[in-house]
């Protein structure tokens, strides 16, 4: 199964507004800067007692104060994770200086990416069941809400009646989602909100991720999350992501839009096969590469970057490193996993991913990947402690796999008027 969202003469599309929320920083230059120095945003978990459980570390976002973003009403009514996308979204639409208001409410939608959130909700839902006996929502009604509560809050709450949806692909859907957002671009819409936003550091959240047998249980901060070193034993998950302002492009320069970011250039995607299935083909990594690629009509010497899934899983490390190799060449372009600062962010990883190679181009340099040490069974050019200038990075890749199988790769370059 492969994908892209090419078009020839397509309406090219354009980001302009960013709303990051990450355990390293909220808000477009506190994350960034935090990005550029390697700042570490991992610790103890501190939203529930985790010395239960084998792993104890997790990217929060300890500064978060919803009281001081949203009115009293909305606080009792949301979770956690919807209360950072409602905040998000109001700081990528402040930052792409738009007022939805003054824009026709069915030339607006909201696509985002749905993965583990909403496990609070649900556990929320559950709780009730056991200590009202009977006064709940089931945990099915209780994850349709979720996958709905995105684009369904922030729409409502921007009166945004165009195209809206919730994409579910695991870690890969920040990707997915955004190209679907391209896709609703290229139909005629004018603007659109998408991204995503995790938030399931909860009891119930955290036992699903550990049955996922990929989280590292390591005590030490710097030494918990390691992709592409020979101690890789895991990822470190953790909550927030980032919400991205996608427009057409002529529409954002009519209206004068203080700043486009980038453009969303290419895509592609594939699913890997069944394990066990008898199949040849091997996994699809390289394949979502070289359709992202193809839809760019660029070159791989083109891309100055690229932003890696980095699971931290040996054998995954070896697919990505091996995929990267074989497209670029050995050691053919600078690699770097800023994630290892935040923890893996699933629905909200890619989207945040996209928006740290965004910063990348617009100040051109390439964040770090701290405390990894590249591995000698990897021939990738790994930027691992400090950042990397590079003065004429135009075009950056960012990689995102999803659990079962997914692949999705996302190009983006700077804008030419």
């Amino acid at each position: 199964m492969t994908g892209s969202a090419s078009g020839a003469g397509a309406r090219r599309t354009v980001v302009t507004g960013l709303g990051i929320a990450a355990p390293t920083g909220l808000g477009v230059e506190n994350y960034w800067n935090a990005t550029r120095e390697g700042v570490h945003g991992i610790g103890r978990l501190t939203r529930f007692d985790p010395s239960r459980y084998p792993a104890r570390l997790a990217g929060e976002i300890r500064d978060f104060v919803a009281e001081e973003h949203l009115p009293g009403r909305l606080i009792p009514q949301t979770d956690r994770m919807t209360r950072i996308a409602l905040v998000s979204a109001d700081c990528a639409f402040a930052d792409a200086g738009v007022q939805p208001s003054d824009l026709p409410e069915y030339e607006m939608g909201v696509v985002t990416a749905s993965s583990s959130g909403g496990f609070e909700f649900g556990q929320g839902e559950l709780r009730n069941l056991w200590s009202k006996g009977g006064q709940y929502v089931s945990a099915y009604q209780s994850f349709a809400w979720f996958y709905a509560v995105n684009s369904g809050q922030i729409s409502i709450r921007n009166g945004m009646r165009g195209p809206s949806g919730v994409v579910v692909s695991d870690q890969a859907g920040g990707l997915d989602a955004i190209a679907q957002a391209r896709r609703q671009i290229r139909r005629g819409t004018r603007l659109i909100v998408s991204g995503g936003i995790d938030a399931s550091l909860c009891p119930w959240g955290w036992v699903a991720m550990l049955a996922g047998g990929r989280l590292s249980t390591r005590e030490d901060p710097e030494r918990a999350y390691l992709p592409f070193d020979a101690d890789a034993c895991g990822h470190v998950p953790g909550e927030g992501g980032a919400l991205l302002v996608v427009e057409d492009a002529e529409s954002a320069l009519e209206r004068r839009a203080p700043r486009i970011y980038g453009e969303i250039a290419g895509y592609g995607s594939t699913f890997d096969p069944r394990p066990g299935g008898g199949r040849s083909r091997g996994p699809g990594l390289q394949k979502a590469i070289e359709l992202a690629l193809e839809d760019a009509g660029a070159q791989p010497g083109e891309i100055g970057a690229v932003f890696a899934d980095a699971a931290a899983v040996p054998e995954l490390d070896r697919v990505e490193a091996e995929a990267l190799t074989k497209v670029f060449g050995p050691r053919g372009v600078p690699v770097t996993a800023p994630k290892t600062t935040t923890g893996r962010l699933y629905s909200g990883a890619a989207s945040l991913d996209v928006a740290t190679a965004l910063l990348a181009i617009r100040d051109g340099v390439i964040p770090p990947t701290p405390h990894v040490t590249l591995a000698d069974a990897y021939d990738i050019d790994l930027v691992t402690a400090e950042e990397r200038p590079a003065e004429g990075l135009r075009s950056a890749l960012v990689l995102a796999r999803g659990h079962g199988g997914f692949n999705s790769a996302l190009i983006v370059r700077a804008f030419d008027r």
